[in-house]
């Protein structure tokens, strides 16, 4: 067995430690940082998580800590009970009025892609509930790196990725709630009341049609109690997209932010911080303790995110059914698509992109190991720095369901097992085949 195996294997040890019972059982006492800074880092670490918080809140996804009471316990379970009845509100009645009451191909395929987009938003919301311990996990690594930041130009890193992977949940909510206004609300009243000589009713048309052996959906005051229900329900669906996208967002640039503090500490490893008077030794074996549970993090991240990410990349082409809901002839209807069609494009962005950043970084902290002065040290601790070699040499890309990975390049050229190209011309052949269907 060669060194390099020897050091490999040492290090893949090192990745194994439960660093969760670490992080609980350690004293605080080493963190360097005066009452007034500590106040500011449990603020800085509160506004990083804040939007995710509220937006896993409302949807009852937020993990539950370990000391709540049994009250809150059962306000939980009741949240995400009432959350699942919304859904299959939505998917019930609309799917027996496709099988029993739709005879239109186009009417059929229409129908298709709301449905698919409930299907997907139930199975990423299953998965948010399934992960809960694992995201209590993430936000406690979250928690904890912020209160061991001891100095200025190390917080200043993180509030930058903070403020970044803000901006992107802000921008990701912006169009999902968006689009929801627009399909659920603007364009059913663009399209006003439709009336029925037949039967004699004036009714709103609704988002998704209820079947009649159900209910008479016509009816008032049944329409208008259908309607706002599927309105909530539509706002909750796309809510769980955000909160998925919002949880990787801030993953991932976390993740990113912890890599850039350890490219720093390479940086300070030879001559050491003014403001400090550790060794080599010490300052050596803090880079490897961070780089381990930076390793772990994005391992946990993968974790989190897997199953959510390959319902997105999957279904991206049934996404574009989605905005076929209302006619696309129609002025209101063409601007919902745009939006409905932008926000589900710039979630896989997303999603990709942050899968690049972390890869980047990643290499980066092998790149700037060597580029130090490590000849300036002792031949015993330069050995350490192999250890963080090996490991940045290694892989360490988020997957979509470990099948795709997720970069710019699988963006670009193969999301969804295919190419890019073909998504588009898949859903240009789409409309083309409803543009015949409706003439």
């Amino acid at each position: 067995m060669t060194d390099y195996q020897i050091v490999g294997r040492l290090f893949k040890y090192v990745t194994d430690i439960d660093w969760r019972m670490f992080i609980q059982t350690s004293i605080m006492a080493d963190v360097l940082c005066v009452p007034s800074m500590r106040d500011n880092l449990d603020e800085n670490a509160n506004f990083n998580v804040q939007l995710n918080r509220w937006i896993l809140k409302s949807i009852g996804a937020w993990p539950k800590s370990s000391d709540v009471s049994y009250c809150q316990i059962y306000l939980h379970r009741l949240n995400k009970t009432i959350c699942y009845a919304l859904i299959i509100f939505l998917m019930i009645p609309c799917g027996l009025y496709l099988t029993l009451e739709v005879k239109d191909t186009y009417d059929k395929l229409r129908l298709t892609g709301p449905l698919s987009f409930c299907l997907m938003a139930i199975i990423k919301y299953c998965a948010l509930n399934i992960r809960e311990n694992d995201i209590r996990q993430c936000f406690e690594y979250i928690e904890w790196d912020w209160k061991k930041v001891k100095h200025n130009e190390d917080l200043q890193i993180m509030k930058e990725n903070a403020n970044l992977s803000r901006r992107i949940v802000i921008v990701c909510a912006t169009f999902m709630y968006s689009s929801a206004a627009f399909y659920y609300i603007a364009v059913p009243f663009a399209r006003g009341m439709i009336t029925e000589m037949d039967s004699n009713v004036t009714y709103r048309p609704l988002v998704y049609p209820v079947a009649k052996i159900i209910v008479d959906a016509r009816r008032s005051p049944i329409n208008e109690i259908f309607f706002g229900i599927q309105c909530i329900s539509g706002f909750l669906t796309h809510s769980i997209t955000t909160a998925a996208c919002g949880l990787a967002a801030t993953f991932a640039m976390h993740a990113c932010g912890q890599l850039q503090l350890i490219i720093s500490c390479l940086e300070n490893l030879v001559d050491g911080r003014e403001d400090s008077n550790d060794t080599i030794e010490e300052r050596l074996a803090d880079i490897v303790q961070r780089h381990v549970r930076a390793l772990n993090f994005i391992s946990l991240t993968e974790e989190v995110l897997n199953e959510i990410s390959l319902v997105e990349v999957v279904g991206y082409n049934y996404q574009y059914l989605y905005s076929q809901g209302w006619q696309y002839n129609e002025t209101m209807g063409r601007v919902t698509y745009i939006i409905l069609f932008v926000s589900v494009t710039f979630n896989i962005f997303i999603f990709c992109y942050i899968g690049e950043l972390l890869a980047d970084q990643c290499q980066k902290v092998g790149e700037r190991s060597y580029m130090i002065d490590w000849y300036r040290l002792p031949w015993k601790d330069v050995r350490g720095l192999v250890l963080i070699l090996a490991m940045s040499n290694s892989p360490n890309n988020l997957t979509a369901g470990y099948l795709i990975e997720l970069s710019l390049t699988s963006f670009g050229d193969k999301i969804s097992c295919i190419s890019f190209s073909q998504i588009i011309k898949s859903s240009l052949a789409y409309l083309n085949m409803l543009r015949t269907l409706t003439e």
